[in-house]
């Protein structure tokens, strides 16, 4: 099965011998903006179309963050003195209140007579974002456009009679939900509506679907139509939120002009589409050493096999696959960009002290730079809300991320007293950093993050004001998520949690980097005078570096480890001991709930620190828990539980980090391959120094051809030790290792430089 074809087996597509029987087994497909979950029935197939900027009213689109900076001095007074439950009254008093829900549209439902269909398939192609399903004397082809942002659905021998309408009935669809739909004959075949107006109020969604008939007879039965005799099908949809009433003439006349004069509409959209979609998703690949016949076994058949090189193939191709077509407009939610049910876990918003995080760890490495750009819209977009929250809760310039948004309000006010994420700083940081290292990659600065960048400074440089008796500044009040300490008077607010030390430190160094002068001088001392992270009485990087604050281990976040991943602030050869410690706190961490993320997270850390063991546990922790559906997106927890995107996503950013990992002055080599995966090869990897890489390893050796975009000098980490490498602008070096060997100890010794190892290096 390569590409959806079953003759030449590869990981670059799924399939399935039987249509989706839930919409969480539906295959995928999207472009950033419009998403779509395909059954696959001949004679009752069902599209769900989704689209980012569905999200239900709730109240949530008029909130605004607390006014509390006028009682944050007296908050930090009582903290500070030991009062160490004060932050749970730090609040204004109003219920808990979640974002605005991710939701679906529609279905567009296309009916016809059963034909004892015979040879069913249904595939999903990565390398074309095409989804396809198929018996003997029928086929249909579901697409979304990257480069005409709609739904391209085409279906050939639909057989007598195909009935076609737009459904609005999906699971959890609220009851005061105003539909109104419509159809009428066109000289195309014919043009089928649906708006649908929330409960209370005048926001309403709307979808165009206009039918380009080739044969046959076409007639209006209400709601929709009905297509007799024909030989194809085309269908183009489009979804928009809106208010007022909807104007769908033109919606109808937008879609009439993507048709081309003279040529096949449906070849002439997919070359179109492919231009970008195969672009963007070949960029970088994986193989392992797998069976063929693995490789060939359909998706749900080859889940039964965990410790199968093909399916951690097929997942690396699929997370990336899903993660490129769930960016566009905004980056992918905890859903990515589907779901079926209007009841989404979580409201299917944007998690940003996680979840989004991990999701979208692989973009810089992994070529994807339509990722970045999207995650970039989030971020830009929501600045102007991000000073409100620092104004009004901490009575400062500069910008303060919120943990949860619905993709529009970037405004904090999703928090209670067991989830004080009002209190939480470190969110700037965090969403800035993929953002930093995508400058890194591509060696360009962009304006609009350094201008960010700026205001981040200024936040630390107004909040930073408290001091300890040593006089290094206090982050109080803080916040490590989702975690509280294991004093039994303590509560979820407290002081300098290792988390929002580490961003800190981070941004006044990141912000003096984009800004050099006397600012940069003023925010290098400020970083200077944070405290240095604290290792506790079990010889852990504590989760607070403050005297008295005792740590939690069994929780699924790892907060506290930031400054190991994705930072590199603790690493095994800058900062050995305190590696050291990173890795004891890893070691003592727990998994709590058994949450995809946690487990991932907890892997990342681990490649980090070179500990090859803890990811294959930590990994196969995830493959063997029954966390993905036959559509290859995952779930929150094990046996499928809660449809999530956190494992889908995140996988390939692991696969990469065990394999190679980069700074702006290092490569590392292998730092953390499982021994479960013995050979294979990576190709296509961008560094943070300018460089693409391309890696190939055996039990025999390995081989690395690094291909730079600029001139520098690296430091370069291998099995057999480091040494300096240089690089020059458009000379290839090629680095080749004999007989795999593993780094001594994950922690915290160093190899000893290379002296007559098997490594050789040429251009």
């Amino acid at each position: 099965m390569s590409a959806g074809t079953e003759n030449t087996p590869s990981p670059h597509g799924t399939w399935e011998p039987a249509p989706a029987g839930r919409w969480e087994d539906a295959f995928l497909s999207g472009n950033g903006r419009h998403g779509t979950l395909v059954f696959g029935d001949p004679n009752d197939d069902r599209v769900i179309v989704t689209h980012h900027t569905l999200v239900r009213p709730n109240g949530g689109e008029d909130a605004r963050p607390p006014e509390l900076a006028a009682e944050l001095p007296a908050l930090q007074d009582r903290l500070l003195a030991g009062d160490l439950r004060a932050a749970e009254e730090f609040t204004d008093g109003r219920p808990l209140q979640w974002v605005r829900p991710f939701h679906p549209a529609f279905q567009v439902r296309l009916r016809r007579p059963s034909d004892g269909e015979r040879d069913y398939r249904r595939t999903v192609d990565f390398t074309t974002g095409v989804a396809t399903s198929s018996c003997a004397g029928w086929r249909s082809r579901v697409f979304v456009s990257r480069a005409d942002d709609v739904i391209v659905q085409y279906v050939t021998s639909p057989g007598p009679a195909l009935d076609i309408t737009l459904d609005h009935r999906l699971p959890g669809a609220p009851d005061g939900l105003g539909v109104s739909d419509g159809a009428v004959l066109t000289p195309e075949g014919a043009v089928l509506t649906l708006s649908a107006r929330y409960p209370g109020g005048d926001r309403a969604y709307t979808g165009v679907t206009l039918a380009v008939v080739t044969g046959g007879r076409t007639t209006l039965t209400a709601p929709g139509m009905r297509v007799a005799g024909a030989e194809s099908v085309l269908l183009l949809t489009r979804v928009e939120r809106h208010t007022g009433e909807p104007d769908t003439l033109a919606r109808t006349q937008a879609l009439r002009a993507l048709l081309p004069d003279g040529d096949e509409p449906y070849g002439h959209l997919l070359a179109r589409h492919l231009h970008l979609h195969r672009t963007a998703y070949t960029r970088v690949s994986l193989a392992l050493d797998a069976d063929d016949t693995e490789r060939a076994l359909p998706g749900s058949e080859l889940l039964g096999r965990p410790g199968s090189p093909a399916l951690l193939e097929r997942l690396f191709a699929a997370g990336r696959y899903h993660l490129l077509s769930a960016s566009g407009m905004l980056p992918p939610r905890l859903t990515g960009l589907w779901t079926g049910d209007w009841d989404t876990a979580w409201s299917g918003a944007f998690t940003t002290d996680a979840n989004l995080n991990l999701q979208t760890a692989s973009a810089v490495a992994g070529a994807l730079p339509e990722v970045i750009e999207a995650h970039a819209s989030l971020v830009h977009g929501q600045v102007p809300h991000w000073r409100d929250n620092a104004r009004a809760v901490f009575g400062a310039r500069g910008v303060v991320a919120p943990p949860h948004t619905d993709g529009e309000s970037g405004h904090t006010y999703h928090f209670s007293r067991e989830y004080p994420l009002h209190l939480w700083t470190a969110g700037a940081d965090w969403l800035l950093k993929p953002l930093v290292d995508h400058d890194e990659a591509r060696g360009a600065r962009d304006p609009r993050l350094a201008a960010v960048l700026a205001e981040v400074a200024l936040f630390y440089e107004d909040f930073l004001t408290r001091t300890d008796e040593h006089g290094h500044l206090v982050v109080v009040p803080s916040y490590s998520p989702e975690n509280r300490p294991a004093n039994p008077d303590a509560s979820w607010g407290a002081v300098n949690a290792a988390m929002d030390l580490s961003a800190a430190r981070h941004a006044l160094l990141t912000a003096a980097a984009y800004h050099p002068g006397p600012e940069a001088d003023r925010r290098r001392a400020l970083a200077g005078r944070l405290p240095p992270h604290r290792v506790n009485d079990d010889g852990a990087l504590a989760e607070w570096a403050w005297p008295g604050l005792d740590d939690t281990y069994d929780h699924r976040h790892l907060s506290h480890l930031y400054g190991v991943w994705p930072l590199d602030e603790i690493n095994p050869y800058d900062t050995p001991e305190l590696a050291a410690a990173a890795h004891r706190a890893l070691a003592l961490r727990g998994a709590e709930n058994d949450s995809a993320h946690g487990h991932l997270h907890h892997a990342l850390v681990a490649a980090r620190l070179r500990d090859a063991e803890r990811v294959a546990h930590a990994l196969g922790r995830v493959l063997e828990g029954d966390f993905f559906h036959a559509s290859l997106m995952s779930a929150h927890y094990p046996r499928r539980d809660v449809y999530n995107a956190d494992a889908a996503h995140t996988l390939p950013a692991l696969i990469i980090e065990t394999l190679i990992q980069s700074t702006p002055d290092r490569l590392v080599l292998l730092p953390a391959l499982p021994a479960t995966l013995p050979a294979g090869e990576l190709r296509g990897v961008r560094t943070r120094f300018g460089a693409e890489v391309d890696l190939a390893w055996s039990p025999r050796g390995a081989r690395a051809v690094v291909r730079p975009t600029r001139t520098h000098r690296i430091d370069l980490r291998t099995p057999s030790g480091a040494r300096q490498l240089d690089l020059r602008a458009g000379e290839d070096r090629v680095l080749t290792l004999g007989p795999r060997q593993t780094y001594s100890e994950a922690i915290p010794h160093i190899p000893p430089p290379m002296e007559g190892t098997p490594w050789q290096h040429a251009r």
